[in-house]
């Protein structure tokens, strides 16, 4: 096994974060708002929809772990290997 089970839930952390930033913008329009007079902000949307983005970054995250974890099992992105040489002394 090239990975272990702490490394795996890291690498989908990361991509988790890397879909989330992609699928935030998705879907806003800001030509359809009107100017607010209230004092919010005028970048803010109207329906931020987060739930849904949520779950879409979710199983889209999922995929691309997926096909990540593929690529190092097959050896294609081979990761480095860490550990010191055994018999070196820590110091």
């Amino acid at each position: 096994m090239p990975i272990g089970p702490f490394t795996m839930v890291a690498i989908y952390i990361v991509c988790w974060w890397v879909v989330l930033f992609s699928i935030l913008p998705l879907g806003m329009n800001q030509a359809d708002q009107e100017r607010p007079t209230d004092g919010a902000q005028w970048g803010a949307p109207v329906k931020p929809r987060l739930k849904q983005k949520f779950i879409t970054t979710s199983w889209v995250s999922l995929i691309v772990w997926a096909l990540v974890m593929v690529l190092v099992f097959t050896g294609w992105m081979p990761l480095p290997d860490l550990a010191p040489p055994a018999g070196t002394p820590v110091r």
